[in-house]
C-alpha cells in the first residue's frame, strides 16, 4: 500500500502528490517547513514544532489556510493512516501558485503538505564512534539579510556546505557565522563539553533554535550539568573535551575530529553518552 501524503486536506498516494510548477516553493524556495521525529506512535515535542512554523510564516508574511490546532490534528492523522511507529514527518507549507515574479500579491492557494515516512540520517556505527566533520568555507547567512530562525524553504546555504563535507568524505561541516564564530553545522546544532560544562551558541550567533537542541539543554540542567550559551570559536572544538550535534533527524550524535584533528580523546565522552541515552529515554517515553 502506498504512503498516503496529506494534500490541503485531503489524502492521496505518494505518487499523486503534487503542486503546481508555478508555485513559489518551487520557484523561490519561497515556504517554511518542519521537520518532526515519531516514537512509539507519539510525534514528538509537536507543539513546539506547530508553534516554530506558524511563526516562521509569520515572519515571512505566509497566511497558513488552517489553524495551529488544525494542523496539529492533521499531523496526527497523517501518522495515524500511514501506521508509522518510528519514523519522521516533514511538515511543509508554500506560497502557492504565482506568477513569473516576485510578488506575494500574485500568489494563491498556499500548500500544505505533511508527509509520514521513515529516515536513517546517520548509520549506527558513527553514533556509536562518533563523526568527523570539516569546517566549511561557506558561511552561515548573514542574519540580518535572512534570520535563521525562519525555517524556510531556502536551504542552499546549507546545500553548498553540505557539497564541501561530502566532497571531503565527511557527512557534515561546521558552520561559521559572519563574524568567523561557530554557528552550526548544515543541518544540526553543535555542542562542546569543557572541564564538565556544555556549551553551545546564542541564538545571535545565527542559528536555527532547534527543537532538540532545547530538550537536551533542558536535560542537562536536570543532570545538574552546567550549560552555557556562549560566543565560540573553532579553538574552543579544537581545545574541547567532547563535542556532539543535535537534531530532529540526527538526536544526539558525537563528534571526534574537526578538520582533521581529534577532539579530547578522539572518541564520544562520558557526557556525550550520558545526554544521548537521556535523550534516546525521553523520547520514547520510557
Amino acid at each position: 500500500m502506498s504512503l498516503q501524503v496529506y494534500l490541503n486536506g485531503e489524502f492521496v498516494d505518494k505518487e499523486k502528490a503534487t503542486v503546481s510548477v508555478y508555485d513559489h516553493g518551487l520557484l523561490y524556495g519561497d515556504g517554511i517547513f518542519e521537520g518532526i521525529r515519531v516514537y512509539n506512535k507519539r510525534v514528538f515535542m509537536l507543539a513546539e514544532h506547530v508553534e516554530r512554523l506558524y511563526e516562521s510564516a509569520l515572519a515571512i508574511r505566509l497566511e497558513i489556510p488552517i489553524s495551529p490546532d488544525e494542523m496539529t490534528a492533521a499531523v496526527e492523522e497523517t501518522v495515524a493512516r500511514n501506521g508509522l511507529t518510528e519514523g519522521y514527518v516533514r511538515l511543509v507549507v508554500t506560497r502557492g501558485a504565482g506568477t513569473l515574479g516576485l510578488d506575494i500579491r500574485r500568489t494563491s492557494n498556499p500548500q500544505v503538505v505533511i508527509i509520514a515516512d521513515s529516515i536513517t540520517l546517520y548509520p549506527e556505527e558513527l553514533y556509536e564512534n562518533g563523526l568527523e566533520i570539516i569546517t566549511a568555507s561557506t558561511i552561515r547567512n548573514h542574519p540580518v539579510a535572512l534570520s535563521p530562525r525562519i525555517k524556510s524553504l531556502n536551504y542552499l546555504n546549507n546545500i553548498l556546505a553540505k557539497i564541501e563535507a561530502t566532497d571531503s568524505g565527511c557527512l557534515e561541516a561546521l558552520m561559521l557565522n559572519h563574524r568567523g564564530e561557530v554557528a552550526e553545522c548544515t543541518g544540526d546544532n553543535i555542542f562542546i563539553v569543557k572541564r564538565g560544562v556544555l556549551k553551545t551558541p546564542t541564538a545571535d550567533a545565527g542559528i536555527l533554535e532547534g527543537v532538540t537542541r532545547n530538550v537536551v539543554m533542558d536535560l542537562a540542567r536536570k543532570a545538574d550539568i552546567p550549560v552555557v550559551e556562549c560566543t565560540l570559536e573553532r579553538h574552543d572544538i579544537y581545545t574541547a573535551d567532547e563535542c556532539f550535534l543535535t537534531g530532529t533527524a540526527a538526536e544526539v550524535i558525537p563528534v571526534v575530529k574537526l578538520d582533521g584533528r581529534p577532539i579530547g580523546t578522539g572518541e564520544p565522552g562520558p557526557i556525550t553518552r550520558d545526554l544521548r541515552e537521556r535523550f534516546r529515554t525521553f523520547a520514547h517515553g520510557e
